[in-house]
């Protein structure tokens, strides 16, 4: 009788632990998500990643880190999630996955917000994820940004560009905003930088050199953007940012780019997928192609300050709009 029941225990607890290994939502699983620096467009990743997580009911332990800008720091947060064992790490923004990727071979990667994830050595192609790696592009449409500041103000011929020479996807973009400029017929006039604390003086550096800014998706220059502004508004300068995020708080001229909340949405969605089972190989980069996912932002009081009139066909292009008599509240967003 004791040797029935000791196998009629087994037989259960094999049962048991075969429904365990079925396709069901992994549980109590720990994520690791490292961000390079804290500024909108990247928080918005990172609680889109967390907000997917909570609607698939997936339940997981978020260990949140920001190098604020470190490289080493980078690098100190990934060994960390490593010795951690955590279930998965997610790198926003280059530099961080970069340091994942480096420090984790044992677990999933997946890189978000990242413009160019070949050149950043994340993955040898964008058709297909490497053995633990896969995850989100962020690459953003410059020569339509720089376009739509020559709408804002047509008599633009120099465009100044400050951007981080040591971070790749701000080298890739950098390259792109000269090829637009030379395409479109205007001077670029760039300056490098390479910590935020120096964005204010690059800025004046070329100030007077130039009829307006273009920032990129530069995570350095992005979180020093109110000093880039405060210099381009003493010049009577307009700046158009690749961060709607930060545009909806700091004064620039207009801003055209990925909502970057979705993006995190879409990065716990694909994380999610990994944990499930799918094969980093086999996932290629990822991109947000729905128009929905991009936002175009004008600060109609910036254009006054300006001395700028916005035209009704050039606001029309704008899904949101800031100030001015179209709404008697601040922001007015269309639906």
């Amino acid at each position: 009788m004791r040797t029935l029941i000791t196998i009629t225990l087994a037989a259960i607890a094999a049962s048991a632990l075969l429904v365990s290994c079925g396709p069901s939502k992994p549980a109590g699983i720990k994520i690791g998500i490292s961000k390079i620096v804290s500024h909108p467009a990247l928080d918005a990743v990172e609680k889109g990643v967390q907000d997917e997580f909570a609607a698939e009911k997936v339940v997981a332990t978020f260990d949140l880190q920001n190098a604020n800008g470190d490289l080493s720091t980078a690098s100190t947060i990934a060994n960390k999630f490593k010795s951690d064992k955590v279930n998965l790490a997610i790198g926003i923004a280059t530099p961080t996955a970069q340091a994942l990727v480096q420090a984790i071979t044992d677990a999933p990667v997946i890189y978000s917000a990242v413009t160019d994830p070949v050149a950043a050595k994340l993955v040898a192609s964008t058709t297909a994820g490497g053995p633990n790696v896969t995850g989100l592009s962020d690459l953003t449409p410059v020569k339509e940004q720089i376009k739509f500041l020559l709408q804002l103000k047509p008599s633009v011929k120099r465009v100044g560009h400050v951007y981080t020479a040591s971070e790749a996807n701000a080298g890739v973009l950098a390259d792109l905003a000269k090829q637009a400029c030379q395409e479109l017929g205007l001077e670029f006039v760039p300056a490098t930088v390479s910590n935020s604390a120096e964005v204010r003086t690059a800025a004046q550096s070329i100030a007077d050199k130039v009829d307006a800014f273009y920032v990129s998706n530069d995570n350095t220059v992005v979180s020093a953007l109110p000093a880039l502004v405060e210099v381009a508004t003493s010049k009577k300068l307009p700046v158009i940012s690749a961060d709607p995020s930060s545009a909806k708080t700091i004064p620039v001229l207009a801003a055209w780019g990925f909502d970057y909340y979705k993006m995190g949405r879409a990065t716990g969605k694909l994380a999610i997928e990994v944990l499930n089972g799918a094969k980093t190989a086999s996932i290629p980069t990822r991109y947000l192609t729905d128009p929905k996912d991009v936002n175009v932002l004008i600060n109609l009081d910036v254009a006054k300050t300006l001395g700028l009139t916005i035209s009704d066909d050039v606001k029309a292009l704008a899904s949101t709009l800031i100030g001015g008599p179209v709404s008697p509240s601040p922001i007015a967003t269309k639906n």
